[in-house]
């Protein structure tokens, strides 16, 4: 099966190039021709033209920037697509917009199945990472088989469709917040005198990841009156960590909020209970 992939970013043209390891034959575009043009030394088929990029194409890849693109590129592209060709969108989107494009091109005739991805350029290479799916149940079951050595593995999340788009944002949203805790953390440590490499020799025998479960079973708990760590010596800690920023200038970007928040359910009278509680107005 002739395959077109459309988008040569860092994730894209490693896909291609893990294709053409698998001696798959595919096609390529990008708005700057250069880069697809680069794909030729490993034997992919380069096009200036997306719609010449696709045609006899079954299988239509596409890892963009956002909905926009997305859009404005099928669009250019569904002149030259085959007869019940499936799109394949791995782009990062939002969650309405995966559910609108499939709406859309299924009334035109096509399969747009959107498949985000936590992998980076070298997961895509090597074919490691993880690859989300939802929806029609018929269109996975035909469709996996086909991305499974895109990836080290594929989580069906059900017949919903959009669901992988929203999994895919909390997944996210969940690496965003983490790498800003880690670079708070590292800020507090520098006021207080201590190194990144202290913080990785801690974490090396205290790994704070063990307790995820728990944590999440405490914040989405129904009962918060039995605490571990009460709400009030938490913000007496939080205040600790401010002072020192504050005391050396460091820049903090969420602990001040993080007080904030603390703050207003102390104020409601939840400073004795787990401090978990500040989870209970989100879940």
């Amino acid at each position: 099966m002739v395959k077109a992939f459309l988008g040569m970013g860092l994730l894209g043209s490693n896909f291609v190039k893990a294709m053409r390891k698998r001696n798959e034959e595919v096609q390529v575009w990008n708005r700057t021709a250069s880069k697809a043009q680069e794909l030729e030394s490993v034997g992919a088929k380069s096009f200036a033209d997306v719609q010449d990029a696709v045609k006899g194409a079954g299988i239509i890849h596409v890892t963009l920037k956002d909905d926009a693109s997305v859009d404005e590129v099928l669009e250019a592209a569904s002149a030259g697509f085959a007869p019940n060709a499936t799109i394949v969108d791995h782009t990062t989107t939002s969650k309405e917009g995966a559910i609108r494009r499939t709406a859309y091109w299924k009334d035109r005739g096509f399969i747009y199945q959107h498949a985000p991805v936590f992998m980076g350029p070298a997961n895509a290479l090597e074919g490691t990472g993880f690859m989300l799916l939802s929806g029609d149940e018929a269109v996975l079951a035909q469709l996996t088989p086909i991305l499974a050595p895109m990836t080290g593995k594929i989580i069906h999340l059900g017949a919903e469709v959009g669901k992988a788009a929203a999994m895919k944002l909390v997944g996210n949203a969940f690496l965003v917040c983490y790498t800003f805790s880690l670079r708070e953390t590292l800020a507090i440590g520098k006021a207080l005198g201590t190194s990144a490499e202290d913080l990785l020799g801690l974490l090396e025998q205290w790994n704070p990841g063990t307790q995820f479960v728990a944590r999440m079973g405490r914040l989405t708990a129904s009962d918060h009156t039995e605490p571990s760590w009460e709400l009030a010596m938490a913000r007496k800690d939080t205040q600790l960590f401010l002072n020192a920023a504050q005391n050396h200038e460091a820049s903090l970007a969420l602990l001040p909020s993080i007080a904030g928040v603390m703050d207003r359910w102390i104020e409601q009278g939840f400073g004795s209970h787990d401090w978990t509680v500040v989870g209970s107005d989100v879940v």
